[in-house]
């Protein structure tokens, strides 16, 4: 057994390299591990390819990544959301790039990373500007689009509870991407609100098995985003 526990959400993202394809777990606020990204952020890797459903809200987290010019490329399903304003003001000025993949299609194409499945095909986007370019096929009548799998050099999670080995439980919702974007990463790293010892979690309640994750840090009262975001915090 692995003892996979650092001391810091720094010392967890120390490797991160420039250049570095990164998926962050998250949905708006819910998921969304705010330490690790800050202390990503404090580490200062750049050229940094993204892989989030959004582009982070406010100047904390993600958003305040892209706006200290860390981030190369976004690839997202709401590059625009009610609290955004970093990501849109660079994307006008020319200075990020973005991938738009719709939800289900972003949610599909980081499973089969995960999963080994370079492609498949789905019907999702056929006939529009997000089919240009790529391959399509009929099935059953039905024109559908090749889309790519989707993997990561790192994975940012964060959970509610995980123990000393890796294996990780999250708190409703807050599971959203997470499980997949694991799966999907050569270095999974997460953060836990409680730090538990291995079978304190039942084994029928795993739902990320250790096998998946690299690197766990107990953060346990965790910054509340929403509340970051209407206080007008920023980060750094």
């Amino acid at each position: 057994m692995t003892d996979k526990t650092v001391s810091s959400a720094s010392e967890a993202v120390a490797d991160i390299f420039d250049g570095a394809t990164v998926m962050i777990g998250g949905f708006g606020e819910a998921g969304s591990p705010i330490e690790l990204i800050h202390a990503l952020i404090d580490l200062g890797a750049n050229d940094l390819t993204v892989v989030n459903n959004n582009t982070g809200n406010g100047e904390i987290g993600l958003a305040a990544l892209i706006g200290r010019g860390q981030v190369r490329k976004m690839i997202c399903s709401y590059p625009r959301s009610s609290h955004s304003s970093v990501f849109p003001e660079l994307y006008r000025a020319g200075k990020i790039e973005l991938e738009i993949v719709p939800q289900g299609t972003l949610a599909e194409r980081i499973r089969a990373g995960g999963a080994g499945i370079p492609a498949f095909f789905t019907p999702t986007a056929a006939g529009t500007l997000l089919a240009e370019g790529k391959e399509s096929r009929e099935f059953e009548g039905r024109t559908c689009v090749m889309e790519h799998w989707l993997k990561a050099d790192f994975a940012l999670v964060k959970c509610e509870r995980g123990d000393r080995l890796g294996n990780l439980t999250y708190n409703k919702t807050a599971r959203n991407f997470s499980p997949i974007l694991c799966m999907a990463a050569a270095t999974t790293i997460v953060q836990t609100r409680r730090l538990v010892e291995p079978g304190a979690i039942d084994p029928e309640h795993v739902v990320t098995p250790a096998i998946f994750v690299n690197r766990i840090v107990e953060i346990p009262d965790p910054l509340d985003e929403s509340r970051l975001v209407a206080e007008g915090t920023r980060y750094p």
